[in-house]
This record gives structure tokens, sequence and C-alpha cells, in this order.
């Protein structure tokens, strides 16, 4: 994945944005920075018909609301642009400082250089084409101007939208489980499983999940153990074409009706404070930093790692890219009982032991 880097010096803010390598199996890049805040975005190869990705290093609730906010601005190839705009605009708002003068620079055309940097990184004419389209709309196109004011009630879309039927049901279902177990609660004095963060969290992020274009493009797919809003079976059902591991997955579906990668998530009731525990159920990998049990090496999964603002479909993205980074392969034969939940808590927890003494390996920028 290409890595991009940008900067936006706001006030005494400094905002690093950055794209993740695609090997997150010891770290992502990080540099030390005398900042008190960092962005951090995420942008794949299909960009911009897969919208960009935002982090922020804190967990301060009002930058996370801001960079949530940044998932309502979609507009075509210029997208980059318009989200840069909001955000400057929201973090003026935030820390009440005046409207920088030259946000609105970042509605003017985009140069003619731009498009034939666009063509070296292989973006179709079909984008090239839309960009043109955007062009020649003039000030019809600037339609969202984000000024010290907040948005129209009827101009904010449906949290529904996007989302197919059947998802929708699972959404409902969920939300009267919910509230049939905390009526269970209020009425024997007990205590409800999770956490209303926690669980408000997850709805946001299934949600955003049923709604992305990655799972309708049967990426990945997600289930909901017993229903459980905190216990998901992830499948991986499309890597690297081009990589061993898509060749074995082929061969695994002839031998066993199988093609695809599974993988568990559960969480906590502080998610999104902590990561979610992730591994591999099947098939047995070797490489790809899977470790005994099915844990995984990524210092994105751990404490040190993790960011509340890190969304779920990015960090499957991630070990989508770093499993195939890492060369994993199928173990055709293996003992499919080695992979296990205690074992692979195990193997995290002395994970996590030695890199927080020895500190995270960062391959150099040639190897990714």
């Amino acid at each position: 994945m290409e890595e991009s880097k940008f900067t936006v010096i706001l006030a005494a803010v400094k905002f690093s944005v950055r794209v993740l390598a695609t090997d997150d199996s010891s770290a992502e890049e990080r540099k030390e920075m005398n900042s008190p805040r960092r962005e951090d975005f995420q942008k794949y190869e299909s960009y911009p018909s897969t919208p960009p990705i935002w982090f922020v290093d804190s967990d301060d609730p009002s930058l996370t609301g801001v960079l949530e906010r940044l998932e309502e601005v979609r507009r075509g190839s210029t997208l980059l642009l318009q989200q840069l705009k909001r955000l400057i605009c929201d973090l003026c708002r935030l820390y009440n400082l005046p409207q920088h003068p030259d946000v609105e620079m970042l509605d003017q055309p985009l140069p003619s250089g731009h498009h034939t940097h666009d063509r070296k990184l292989g973006t179709t004419d079909e984008v090239t084409s839309e960009e043109e389209e955007e062009e020649d709309m003039g000030e019809d196109i600037d339609l969202e101007h984000y000024e010290m004011k907040e948005e129209p009630v009827e101009g904010k879309k449906s949290e529904d939208d996007g989302i197919e039927k059947e998802n929708l049901a699972i959404l409902e279902k969920i939300r009267k489980t919910q509230r049939q177990d905390h009526l269970n609660v209020s009425a024997h004095s007990g205590a409800v499983s999770g956490s209303v963060q926690a669980s408000d969290r997850l709805m946001k992020e299934l949600r955003e999940i049923y709604r992305s274009q990655s799972y309708k493009n049967g990426i990945y797919s997600v289930e909901l153990l017993n229903d459980s809003l905190y216990d998901w079976h992830i499948k991986l059902r499309t890597v690297d074409p081009d990589s061993a591991l898509h060749s074995d997955l082929q061969v695994l579906k002839e031998k066993e009706g199988m093609d695809y990668i599974l993988l568990n998530f559960s969480y906590k009731d502080n998610f999104p404070f902590d990561p979610p525990f992730v591994r591999v159920v099947s098939p047995v990998l070797s490489g790809g930093y899977v470790l005994g049990g099915g844990a995984l090496c990524m210092e994105l999964l751990t404490k040190q790692g993790w960011s509340s603002a890190y969304s779920i479909e990015s960090v499957i993205m991630q070990i989508n890219a770093t499993l195939v980074k890492g060369k994993a392969r199928v173990q055709f034969g293996a003992n499919k009982n080695q992979y296990n939940l205690a074992r692979a808590q195990q193997s995290y927890k002395s994970l996590v032991q030695i890199h927080e003494k020895n500190g995270w390996y960062t391959p150099p920028k040639e190897d990714g």
C-alpha cells in the first residue's frame, strides 16, 4: 500500500495524517512528535470508491467525535479535500478559534497535474472524468459549507441509509435483545452484561460495516455468535489474488469446501478504550504473524498500539493485509485442535510482555 503523509498545522495543535503501512505485524510506522494530538488517515488503493479512514491517538471524546462526523462527508474524488475542510472547521469551532482564511481554497478545482499523478498511480479514467465533471459544475459543487453552525436536521442522513434489509433486521433484533436484557436486570436487580458505552460503539461499528463497500463486495463477512454484540466471527473471503495464501484457499475449498479464514473478535466492557481480542479460528496457518493458538502478533491489537478511534473495519482490512505480507500459508492436514481460546490468550500475554520490554520492530520502508 502506498504511504502518503499530510501535515496540517492549526494554531498550537499539530496533526499528522498518514496511511498505515500494510505490515502492522511489528508496528505501524511511528515518529515521535512534539504535539498534543495526532490524526491518522488510512486510504486503500480503491480510493475514492472506498472512503478514507481517520484515526486520532487520543481518548478525548470531543476529538473522536470530530472524526466520526467526517463520515458524513461523501463527495466523490474530492472527498479527502472536503473531509480536510470539515476537519479544520470543526477543530476551529472546538477550540474557539476563528475559521482559517485559507480553508475555502480547498474548494478550488484541482490543478491539471493532479490528474497526471493519479494516472501514474493507476486511478481509473472514470475517477478523472468524475473530477472534471465536478469542476464543470462550478459553484454548484460547494453544497456543504462547514461553518460555525450546526447542520440542519433535515440535511442529516438516516443512520440506516445504505444498509440491506436483512442486516437492518439483525440490528433491530440486537436492539430488542439489549432492551429486554436491561428490563430483566431491572426486575431482578442484577448486572447486565456489557456496558452502555461499549454496546453503543459496537452497534455503530456494525452499522458502518453493513454500510461499507468492502463488506458489500464480499471481502469479508460478519456473524454475531449467539446474537452477542460482544462476540463476532469474521470470515476473510478475499485476499490478494497474487498471494500464495489465495492459492491455498482455493485448494482448501476443493478439499474441505471452505475458502475463507475464520477470525474471532471478542470485546470487553471497556471497548473501545481497549482493543478487541482477535484470534484465527481456522484454518491452521503458518507465517502471517500467527502465533500459537491462533493469536496475532500485531501491535495494533495491543493496548500499546490501539486507539479508541480505530474502526473495526480498518482492523479487519489491516489483518487481511498483514497475513499476506507475512506470507501466511494454510497448513493442510494440521491438527485443528491446536487453535483454541486458552492457547491464544497465553500466546498473546507472552507477546505483550516481550514487546513491552523490548519494543516493536519497524521494518524498513522498502520492505513495505
